[in-house]
């Protein structure tokens, strides 16, 4: 994903990872620049310097420096033509004044290790540039590129990793456009690392299914409570119990004549399940109104319940057209500055949209969303973010993509 824009991977407003990691220098560009000014340097000085005063041992610090900025071939050729270097201009000079085979020995061991050292940091950066494509295989797994108006919706999405490295955890959402309408889901898991990660791509491969194919979203809801279920029982089986793994949630449907060209002045009902999570935003150029809380557990913790089997009840929303539903994880609302207040999500937000109706739309507040966000707690984000925002497509948008 990438910064925020009109476009991205996956939403309409892409992603913020930290910083990427750097290449592998290949002794391309100008990393062989430094290495070779400073050899050169330190022939010509050496040349005009006294007898008493030789510097041309200091030729050893040349391939060490190309060590750092450049490949292992072009470590090597430095460290070659260090030592002819060497030989040339100490024998230049009178017998008397030649440094000798010591700091011959140091120049040419100085190269060998050198020669070594970008080997192996070479064959690091290779190693964590690995890493790195693992990494964004999976996250692009679990959050799949959604392309623009998918299911009827205009959207934009916004994922920030708590771990810049890591650049996945355990937020998850996704749109899901099926014959009984489209659906749409964000959660996050409870807990951190690969298990978390491990328990997003369950509940989420469950939801592509049962989105699709499941005619009632009370029914959708189910078979995601049961799936973290069944996934938590598997890792406990397999010797990775991980205590009481859930998830909150939000499952939102919209019907199918709701996808379909919608007139500006038109509303529809969408319905709602809320296992436990963050409180949701729906935002128009007229304001902001919340979500009704949700009534139930988070995904995982059903059989808490008396009867084992409790889920939270479907809600139906009325939707105005034009208005967007802004989804969040914990990460937004428990950002903290530096005083421990939280960010203040809903006011902000009203506070925008009076004074620009235009932030309602999802990609403008998304990334209102995500700056505020990052500017509350500095930079220093607890936990993993995620801003998410849909809106039925208008008819004539649609209209539009279609001409």
């Amino acid at each position: 994903m990438k910064p925020v824009g009109r476009a991205g991977p996956v939403g309409r407003v892409g992603t913020d990872e930290g910083p990427a990691l750097p290449p592998v220098p290949a002794g391309r560009g100008l990393g062989w620049l430094p290495p070779l000014v400073l050899l050169i340097g330190i022939a010509v000085l050496d040349w005009n310097t006294t007898g008493e005063f030789r510097i041309i041992s200091w030729i050893v610090l040349v391939p060490g420096i190309a060590a750092a900025l450049c490949g292992v071939i072009g470590t090597s050729v430095f460290a070659a033509l260090s030592l002819a270097t060497y030989v040339f201009v100490d024998g230049a000079w009178p017998h008397q004044y030649q440094t000798g085979l010591p700091d011959f020995i140091l120049v040419a061991l100085g190269g060998v290790l050198a020669v070594l050292a970008c080997a192996v940091r070479v064959r690091g950066q290779r190693r964590m540039l690995h890493m790195r494509d693992v990494a964004e295989t999976t996250r692009r797994t679990v959050l799949r590129p959604l392309p623009p108006g998918w299911g009827g919706l205009d959207h934009a999405a916004v994922y920030l990793a708590a771990d810049a490295v890591a650049r996945v955890g355990g937020d998850f959402y996704d749109i899901q456009p099926g014959p009984h309408g489209t659906r749409v889901l964000i959660g996050d898991v409870q807990g951190k690392g690969l298990g978390a990660v491990e328990a997003a791509a369950a509940l989420l491969g469950t939801f592509r299914e049962a989105g699709y194919h499941e005619p009632a979203l009370a029914t959708v809801a189910e078979r995601l409570e049961v799936r973290m279920l069944r996934h938590v029982r598997y890792r406990a089986a397999v010797g990775r119990d991980e205590g009481d793994r859930f998830a909150t949630a939000v499952l939102i449907g919209f019907p199918e004549e709701a996808t379909e060209a919608t007139e500006a002045t038109a509303e529809l009902v969408v319905e709602v399940v809320n296992f436990g999570h963050e409180p949701s935003l729906i935002v128009s150029p007229d304001g902001v109104r919340s979500l009704p809380p949700g009534d139930g557990l988070p995904l995982g913790l059903s059989e808490l319940t008396l009867g084992g089997d409790a889920l939270p009840s479907v809600a139906r929303v009325p939707l105005a057209a034009g208005e967007t539903l802004l989804l969040v994880t914990d990460g937004v609302t428990e950002a903290r500055d530096a005083d421990g207040v939280f960010f203040p999500l809903r006011e902000r937000v009203t506070e925008a949209v009076a004074e620009d109706p235009r932030t309602a739309e999802p990609p403008r507040l998304v990334a209102f969303v995500r700056d505020g966000t990052l500017r509350h707690c500095g930079g220093h984000l607890a936990d993993d973010t995620t801003v998410f925002a849909v809106r039925v497509v208008q008819a004539d948008v649609q209209a539009d993509q279609r001409g």
